[in-house]
């Protein structure tokens, strides 16, 4: 064995590869070390940009962007004379919460550019928690009166419509249907009959007075029914009662949340049962908008706000 001099000291070659292989296994540490921390960086910087991505997505692009859903609704019960008639269903605009002016501006030009007969609005018209300005309330009063319509236009007040609905719906040229019906005709004697029923939670829906129409003596037992509602979930009362063609509803804003083949995920009362966009009932078919705005958690996600567009036809 050879020993190294040095100074007063010494050292084995055994000692000394000894000292070499603690210093080469330092800097494998400190590499690995260094590897660790530029790695977490990295994986933490995707997360952040991913993070970022998400809530711009969800808050500003799947809040943001309306999309048209367009069905063609065939039914024999349907008059020759209203074939090919259009139906844009609004619902749950909850103005204040992602929804203002422009996008307001924006829903009226996405409607009229479609040059409907009809206009339903189903519900939930300002948020909650948002303090309209009387400004504020004139400027989007004005915009909802632009909503062109060859027939008419008509609403029913959601869980959280109040007074202030009533003023603004009135003035924007809709007819409020509070628990009651109307006979919509196009061009013929034959008409259709179209019921508007409140919401359940917070209002008083009186199904029999909606339909009372069927309470006439005279009344067309055939005739061609198209419901409002604002909660979905009602339906089943409804039909246990009544004869309905055509329920269209809001409230559930589908989900919110929705996940491919699962669908909605965020269930409210009213909307737990039927959350979805369309359910085929017996004798009937059920819509839910999606909504425009949004509530709670303040974003989307696969699920965009939209309005429903119909075409009716008898054959």
């Amino acid at each position: 064995m050879i020993n190294y001099n040095s100074g007063d000291n010494m050292i084995t070659r055994s000692e000394k590869n000894e000292e070499i292989q603690k210093e080469i296994i330092k800097e494998q540490n400190r590499k690995i070390r260094k590897e660790i921390v530029l790695t977490s960086l990295k994986i933490i910087t995707v997360l952040i940009i991913v993070t970022i991505i998400f809530y711009l997505y969800t808050t500003y692009i799947s809040s943001k962007l309306i999309s048209v859903n367009e069905e063609r609704i065939i039914n024999e019960k349907i008059p020759e004379s209203f074939n090919g008639l259009k139906i844009i269903q609004i619902s749950d605009i909850h103005y204040g919460s992602t929804i203002f002016l422009q996008d307001i501006k924006k829903l009226v030009s996405l409607i009229n550019d479609r040059n409907p007969d009809l206009v339903v609005f189903t519900g939930d018209l300002i948020n909650k928690n948002y303090n309209l300005k009387s400004k504020e309330q004139e400027k989007l009063i004005y915009q909802l009166k632009k909503i062109n319509s060859t027939i008419g236009k008509y609403a029913i007040m959601g869980e959280q419509d109040n007074e202030k609905f009533t003023t603004i719906m009135n003035q924007s040229n809709f007819t409020i249907l509070n628990n009651s019906y109307d006979l919509i005709y196009k061009n013929s004697n034959q008409p259709i009959l179209l019921i508007g029923l409140n919401s359940s939670i917070t209002k008083n829906i009186d199904i029999d007075k909606g339909y009372e129409y069927f309470s006439n003596p005279t009344h067309n037992s055939n005739i061609y029914t198209i419901t409002l509602l604002h909660e979905p979930d009602n339906v089943d009362e409804i039909n246990k009662k009544y004869s309905t063609d055509l329920f269209l509803a809001g409230h559930s804003h589908n989900g919110q949340i929705n996940i491919p083949y699962i669908g909605g995920i965020i269930k409210k009362d009213g909307a737990e049962k039927y959350i979805n966009k369309f359910y085929e009932l017996p004798n009937s078919k059920l819509f839910i908008s999606s909504g425009i705005g949004t509530t709670d958690n303040g974003f989307r996600l696969f699920c965009r706000p939209s309005i429903n567009f119909f075409r009716l036809s008898s054959k």
